[in-house]
C-alpha cells in the first residue's frame, strides 16, 4: 500500500472517533513511510504454487484444486490491536470449501480470533462463522448470512481485540462482540501473541448444509483474493506473556475507554445483525452439545 492508503486509513480513523489529533496525524504519517507489501508482511504458509500476486503485491490470490489449497501467515505476532483485511470470495458454486481469515497462537493450547466464510451453492449465499477458542477450547460458534454478495467484490472484515473485548466487524458494522468475564471465571484470550492467517481449503466434510453438499471439482480451480492488509498492532515475540500489565502491549489508542465497550450507535447496528441475518449462536444451542447454558450466554442472554 503507498502513502496517499495510508493516509486514508489515517484520516478514516479520525473520522470514527479514535482518539488522536490532526498533530498526531502528521507525525504519524510521515513517520510511517510507504506501507508494507505482502511480502514485507506475510509469508506464504503453504501450497507455494496456488498463491498468486497481483498490483505490485498489494492483492494476492488463494487458490484450491484436487491438488492443494492454500494459505498465507503474518511474519509478525501481535499481542492486541486492529486487525482488517478486504476478501473476494469464490464466485459461482463454492460449496464445500472453506476460506478463513483467522489469528491464532502457535501452542497446542492455542486461543484462535475466526472469520470462516463457508462456500455454498449459487443462489444460496454464503455463511460466515465467527468462533473465539481460549486455551484450545472453542464452541462458541456463531453463524449469519451476509446481507450482500461477498464474491462481486471485496469488502473489509475487521477484529478489534484488546483486553476488554474482541469485536468482529463486516464494512465497520459489528456483527459480535466476544467481552471479557474474567472475574467470572471465564477464560479470555489476553496472554498468548497470536499470528495473522489467511486459507482456502477443503471443508466439504461439515462446510455445506453439514457436509451433505460436497465440492464439485470440474468447477475447480477456486480463487478468494485478498488485499488491504491494515494492522495496527502491538508486535512481540511468539512466548505468552505472564500478565499483560507490564507489557509493552498496553496503552495503546485501542486499549482506551471508548473501546472497552460500543458505543449505542454500534450496539444498535449489533443488534440489527442477529435480528436479520444470525441462523445459529452456541448460547441458543438446543441439541444436548452443552450439558449447561455456557456461563456467558446466562450473562448476555
Amino acid at each position: 500500500m503507498k502513502s496517499k492508503t495510508c493516509l486514508k486509513l489515517l484520516i478514516l480513523k479520525i473520522g470514527g472517533c479514535y482518539a488522536c489529533s490532526v498533530f498526531m496525524l502528521i507525525v504519524h504519517f510521515l513517520s510511517q513511510g510507504e506501507c508494507s507489501t505482502f511480502n514485507d508482511s506475510f509469508d506464504i504458509s503453504w501450497g507455494n504454487d496456488h498463491v498468486k500476486l497481483f498490483n505490485n503485491e498489494q492483492t494476492v490470490e488463494l487458490s484450491l484444486d484436487k491438488a492443494s489449497g492454500s494459505g498465507f501467515t503474518s511474519k509478525n505476532n501481535y499481542l492486541f490491536g486492529s486487525f482488517n483485511m478486504k476478501i473476494k470470495l469464490i464466485a459461482g458454486n463454492s460449496a464445500g470449501t472453506v476460506t478463513a481469515y483467522y489469528m491464532s497462537s502457535d501452542s497446542s493450547s492455542h486461543d484462535e480470533i475466526d472469520f470462516k466464510f463457508l462456500g455454498n451453492l449459487p443462489g444460496k449465499g454464503y455463511h460466515l462463522q465467527t468462533n473465539v477458542f481460549v486455551n484450545g477450547v472453542g464452541n462458541r460458534e456463531q453463524r449469519i448470512r451476509l446481507w450482500f454478495d461477498p464474491s462481486t467484490d471485496f469488502h473489509n472484515y475487521s477484529i478489534l481485540w484488546n483486553q476488554k473485548q474482541i469485536v468482529f466487524g463486516v464494512d465497520s458494522i459489528p456483527i459480535r462482540a466476544f467481552k471479557s468475564n474474567e472475574s467470572l471465571g471465564i477464560p479470555y484470550p489476553k496472554n498468548r501473541p497470536m499470528k495473522i492467517i489467511s486459507t482456502l481449503w477443503n471443508g466439504e466434510n461439515w462446510a455445506t448444509n453439514g457436509g451433505k453438499v460436497k465440492i464439485d471439482w470440474s468447477k475447480a480451480p477456486f480463487i478468494a483474493s485478498f488485499q488491504a492488509f491494515e494492522v495496527d498492532g502491538c508486535v512481540t515475540s511468539a512466548s505468552p506473556s505472564p500478565s499483560p500489565s507490564p507489557s509493552p502491549c498496553v496503552g495503546h489508542w485501542w486499549e482506551q475507554p471508548e473501546f472497552e465497550g460500543l458505543s449505542q450507535d454500534q450496539l444498535n447496528k449489533l443488534g440489527w445483525v442477529p435480528k436479520n441475518y444470525m441462523f445459529y449462536d452456541y448460547c441458543k444451542e438446543k441439541s444436548g452439545r452443552f450439558s449447561s447454558v455456557p456461563i456467558e450466554c446466562a450473562i448476555n442472554p
